[in-house]
């Protein structure tokens, strides 16, 4: 007798979820960007934000809550390098600062998230 899948551990953490929404603002706010910071700002702030996620859904997989703990401590980095490429974009005038509030909002959501979960995880 199989079972339905019922999808991945991962896609069940908040945490995941409002990665997946940093991402989805991540992405429509550098667009917007000038075509010259496509590979420069614009690419690393989106590799960052993919980091929050991929790095939730990776360590889910892991055998242990140790091992998954370090995983959960490189999306929190991730988490902060979006901060700072978000400040960096506001000070460069590559954005106005209330174009990316709601992202900052995010962030700082996922952030505590984030501490929360490593805490829970110890």
């Amino acid at each position: 007798m199989s079972e339905r899948f019922q999808g991945y551990r991962f896609e069940k953490l908040e945490v995941w979820q409002v990665g997946m929404r940093i991402v989805s603002k991540v992405y429509s706010i550098t667009k917007r960007f000038p075509k010259d910071e496509t590979y420069a700002l614009s690419d690393q702030l989106k590799r960052a934000a993919t980091s929050i996620v991929l790095n939730l859904a990776e360590g889910s997989g892991q055998p242990t809550k140790k091992l998954f703990s370090l995983y959960i401590e490189r999306a929190k980095s991730s988490t902060l390098e979006c901060v700072a490429c978000t400040k960096i974009a506001v000070q460069e005038k590559l954005v106005e600062p209330d174009e990316v509030k709601s992202l900052e909002e995010l962030l700082a959501e996922e952030y505590f998230k984030l501490i929360a979960l490593a805490k829970s995880m110890r």
